[in-house]
């Protein structure tokens, strides 16, 4: 079996709780798009566990496979190692593998992503490491491999051929090209010790699936931050949405069993970019301080906002979900109203789905269905006919309007606050 979990938002939707949730069940995750630019929460027995890089079902015995799809940092998944390994998590080369053709992202990358964005008129509001530019050189075919750090003589011919160029890029945007060439020796020691790590990801799948195995997909960000579909040019440098894990991964979409997107019960976006319900009042400070909405890659505060059906249904036309996890339902609790966007107003014409061009969604009004909401602590509950009257209703109501099932319903952060439908 395969299944494919995706975010159904603009990214920080609970992705990493929801694979947690699920990773007991099946043999492998993989992660098949992005980079150290994401960031996934697992929160298991009082501890809590940012990853970046590493599959969320790191805490259970699924094989972990990291494909070639995506952009990585070693010093980052050096760094989540160790930080795994204090926690008494061991992460050895038969627990995760890494795509020879992974990409890498090297310091000349992360330098140019930083000038970059600073000499921007209109800030996109990157996180500043380097993906956009490493995913620049795999389309340019300039890319470093993960297979090249793991091979001195390799590496350096490849480095010679490539550092000149970023030399000058450096330079051109009024930075210090001597960035280009630094670190060379730290990557070469990360890539020995990778090494053993190293595998072939699509190879290993299909093996599995033939053998009946189950395996799980896990992408980063959501999906109106997908290079090609999404809120352009605010977006990120991959393709986010389900049709991409086969591609990164390196299997047939004729092999797909399942498509999960997850979703918030209100919607959030951290960066510039359009986000047509986004309240910056009392209503945004509720949602930020009781979500926690903190990047947790960068730290910053997201842009907080009510539910916004016709974004919803974009995803699952994007995505071709199955079922749909909901999360955070509890930090509705305590406001009343509860509004849900059900289309807009663009230039007086009424729309209920967006429309493509940026600059089009930004001038979008949010039109509002009200429905009453509840003051009941719902954290502690772990069925759906537990809820208060009114939770049920919101749940009911846009599960309706969207079209598709909400199979898991999440009331906290913690591993046991999630429950099935």
């Amino acid at each position: 079996m395969f299944t494919i979990i995706t975010g159904a938002q603009f990214g920080d939707e609970g992705k990493g709780k929801i694979v947690d949730m699920m990773a007991s069940q099946y043999d492998i995750v993989a992660r098949f798009q992005g980079g150290d630019n994401a960031g996934h929460t697992v929160v298991a027995e009082g501890k809590t566990y940012k990853l970046h890089l590493i599959p969320s079902g790191v805490l259970f015995g699924a094989r972990l496979l990291i494909g070639p799809g995506t952009v990585m940092n070693p010093k980052i998944l050096m760094e989540e190692l160790s930080m795994l390994s204090e926690s008494g998590v061991d992460v050895t080369p038969e627990k995760l593998g890494i795509d020879a053709k992974t990409s890498i992202i090297m310091p000349y990358h992360v330098a140019l992503d930083s000038l970059r964005e600073s000499r921007r008129a209109v800030k996109i509001g990157t996180t500043s490491r380097g993906i956009g530019y490493a995913y620049i050189d795999k389309v340019g075919r300039d890319e470093i491999q993960m297979a090249d750090i793991a091979d001195k003589n390799r590496f350096l011919r490849r480095f010679d051929e490539i550092a000149p160029q970023k030399e000058a890029a450096i330079k051109e945007l009024g930075g210090d090209s001597e960035v280009a060439r630094e670190g060379i020796d730290e990557y070469l020691e990360i890539g020995r010790k990778l090494k053993p790590y190293i595998t072939d990801v699509s190879r290993e799948i299909n093996l599995a699936l033939k053998e009946g195995k189950k395996v799980l997909a896990e992408g980063a960000q959501g999906s109106h931050l997908d290079v090609i579909h999404g809120t352009q040019k605010f977006v990120t440098s991959s393709s986010t949405v389900a049709g991409s894990a086969c591609a990164g991964l390196g299997v047939g979409p004729t092999k797909v069993d399942n498509v999960i997107g997850v979703i918030k019960a209100y919607i959030t976006r951290v960066g510039e970019g359009p986000l047509p319900t986004e309240q910056n009042n009392g209503v945004g400070e509720h949602l930020r301080e009781k979500g926690g909405e903190f990047g947790t890659t960068t730290g910053r505060p997201r842009r907080c906002g009510w539910f916004d059906l016709p974004l919803a249904r974009k995803s699952i036309d994007l995505n071709g979900y199955t079922a749909l996890a909901l999360t955070k339902l509890d930090v509705l609790t305590g406001l009343d109203p509860l509004k849900i966007c059900m289309g807009y107003d663009l230039d007086s014409e009424n729309i209920d789905y967006p429309p493509e061009l940026s600059d089009e969604l930004s001038g979008c009004k949010p039109v509002y269905n009200e429905l009453a909401g509840w003051n009941e602590d719902i954290s502690d509950m772990e069925n759906f006919s537990e809820l208060p009257g009114n939770a049920k209703k919101y749940v009911e109501l846009i599960e309706h309007l969207m079209g598709a099932g909400i199979e898991y319903i999440s009331v906290g952060p913690g591993r046991k606050q999630t429950f099935m439908r």
